[in-house]
């Protein structure tokens, strides 16, 4: 059964690199431009892996991921941080609100789909 990929970034560049990228290693791809609207994405898809950027407007992705892991629906699905941001508080901040794991762009295609298979299962 083909896994289904949740992305969420507010740069249309990124979200195209991601769908060519998952896409291409067997993946189904959903995508939202900023955390609301990834939060109303989920009343339509059931993702097995969300990747996430942190730095959106209206809703960035810490929200996002609190938003995400209060609905017990989504309380186990890995969320991964995919971000320019490098800082360790950032990304503490981001393991308290519920993400699984940081990846910092640009990201390397084959790195990126290893760990979506990885935390996938």
């Amino acid at each position: 059964m083909t896994k289904v990929v949740l992305t969420v970034d507010d740069s249309r560049t990124m979200r195209d690199m991601l769908r060519l990228t998952l896409r291409e290693a067997g993946f189904a791809v959903a995508q939202a431009e900023d955390g609301a609207q990834g939060l109303d994405a989920l009343a339509e898809v059931d993702p097995d892996v969300i990747i996430t950027d942190i730095n959106m407007p209206r809703l960035d992705g810490f929200g996002f991921i609190r938003g995400v892991r209060a609905d017990k629906r989504w309380r186990a699905t890995p969320i991964l941080v995919l971000t320019t941001e490098a800082d360790a508080q950032k990304k503490e901040r981001a393991r308290q609100a519920g993400a699984t794991g940081w990846i910092v762009k640009p990201f390397d295609p084959v790195r990126l789909v290893a760990a979506v298979r990885r935390v996938a299962g």
